[in-house]
């Protein structure tokens, strides 16, 4: 037993061989019968086996062109109207775009920092939407950077090593007449 787990120990360390990445004829396995179905032609006579009733099976509200709507359940109370109202969508909501401390010096950004950059370094979707500055992570370098808004811990951590925090000025909209 123990002679074993030595013979085990023995392979640690050692290099793997290498995993072939080409596609070879080994992985090129046939598809599946039934995986590639052609799609139903109905209405095109009894050989097709979707003759006549077309699938739909005989006479009946179902059978007909024009069947219930969605949701429709046959008389019963349907689901959208059995479940309560619950909450509401608050229309003046606004959706920051977060970005951490931590994030900022695994990008190596240091010195002046705007939208832009965080848009060029891939930390935010849209340089125009509001950012929000977090406070997760260390600083190291003084950094100036430009946000809508930040929390108490990030604009602590960034005046701590030097740099600091900018509101961004909102651009007025002019209004045309």
């Amino acid at each position: 037993m123990a002679q074993d787990r030595i013979e085990q120990g023995r392979g640690f360390g050692a290099k793997r061989p290498k995993k072939s990445t080409s596609l070879g004829n080994k992985n090129l396995v046939p598809v599946p019968e039934g995986a590639k179905t052609s799609p139903k032609r109905v209405g095109q006579g009894p050989g097709s086996g979707m003759g006549k009733t077309s699938t739909r099976g005989s006479k009946g509200q179902r059978a007909r062109a024009a069947s219930m709507r969605r949701g429709f359940e046959g008389g019963q109370l349907p689901l959208h109207r059995r479940l309560p109202k619950r909450g509401f969508t608050n229309i003046f909501s606004v959706e920051f775009q977060p970005v951490n401390l931590i994030s900022l010096s695994k990008a190596g950004l240091f010195g002046e920092v705007t939208p832009a950059i965080l848009k060029a370094k891939s930390l935010i979707k849209s340089e125009v939407g509001p950012i929000k500055l977090l406070g997760t992570g260390e600083v190291t370098a003084a950094i100036t950077i430009t946000v809508d808004a930040f929390s108490a811990s990030a604009k602590e951590k960034i005046e701590k090593a030097g740099g600091k925090v900018i509101i961004r000025e909102k651009k007025k909209e002019e209004k045309k007449n």
